[in-house]
């Protein structure tokens, strides 16, 4: 009687282990999650790079997904129909405070829609329809 209860342990952990490793193959090989990383990842830089444009500032720092500063406050990157939404911080330099911004991006990754909090925008967001300036 102990035999067979040993046996059958035996056959249990020996089925577990094989599911196991079975899901652990497929999650690692399943190129999904790297191909959806590398969306966001181009969606945030292309992002960067219209913000900088946008801003109209010479070198801007920017905190982001790709470069997150939990002291800064909370960034994201998500999709958004076909497109992207990101969100993040930006400064024009160390005197500077942190604006918040949230950029729309379409499926090509060209920017729809920004809404900042910056004075210093606001002359600008009268004339672009797709710059919103939050006081």
């Amino acid at each position: 009687m102990a035999f067979n209860h040993r046996i059958g342990g035996l056959v249990f952990a020996f089925g577990v282990g094989l599911l196991v490793a079975f899901l652990s193959h497929q999650w690692i090989t399943n190129p999904a999650p790297r191909l959806e990383r590398q969306q966001q990842e181009a969606a945030v830089a292309a992002a960067r790079e219209q913000l900088q444009g946008a801003v109209g500032a010479g070198e801007v720092e920017v905190v982001d997904p790709l470069a997150p500063d939990r002291k800064v406050g909370k960034v994201y990157v998500y999709r958004a129909g076909d497109g992207w939404e990101v969100s993040g911080f930006y400064r024009r330099d160390e005197n500077d405070r942190w604006h918040p911004f949230l950029m729309s991006l379409d499926a090509a990754n060209g920017m729809t829609y920004l809404k900042v909090r910056d004075p210093a925008l606001a002359a600008a967001a009268g004339d672009n329809d797709r710059l919103e300036v939050l006081p």
